[in-house]
């Protein structure tokens, strides 16, 4: 541990989904591209003049189960609509921060803020996910590369 935080954690799970507002495929390998993100989903495409702040978002395992229980409710990840679900890892609130899975390396851009459309999916979800960036991290894609549900995640250091 350092201040805290763990120094590696584990990608737990991969999703994309391929129409905005579509329904999230789950997947145990993925391909992360530089002018695409995961490979199929729709919101990795770097748009002509964009910056691809939101290449591919990312959500603890730890920040949705506190989520789920304030709320009540029992519901799988993927809904919150993120790409990677990491666990035993705390995604770093700091804009500019590196971290590499596998041979993946994503910077972090923004806190990735929960939408209106998640209290379609349970009442109350959208606030118990706002506290403490929560709803996960946004983040451009600096390196591509496959990823695999079990990939080490860490912090990479510069």
């Amino acid at each position: 541990m350092t201040h805290g935080r763990a120094v590696t954690g584990r990608l737990a799970g991969i999703a994309r989904h391929a129409v905005p507002k579509g329904p999230m495929e789950v997947l145990d390998a993925a391909i992360v591209t530089l002018d695409g993100g995961v490979d199929g989903d729709t919101r990795g495409r770097l748009k002509p003049g964009g910056r691809g702040r939101r290449q591919v978002t990312l959500i603890e395992r730890r920040d949705w189960d506190a989520a789920l229980a304030e709320i009540g409710h029992a519901i799988p990840w993927q809904e919150r609509r993120a790409n990677l679900l990491v666990e035993d890892f705390d995604l770093p609130q700091m804009p500019g921060t590196r971290l590499r899975i596998g041979p993946v390396l994503l910077e972090i851009t923004v806190e990735c803020d929960p939408c209106h459309r998640m209290d379609a999916i349970a009442d109350g979800l959208q606030a118990a996910l706002k506290p403490d960036w929560r709803g996960g991290a946004c983040s451009r894609v600096i390196e591509g590369g496959t990823i695999r549900v079990g990939d080490i995640i860490r912090i990479e250091e510069s």
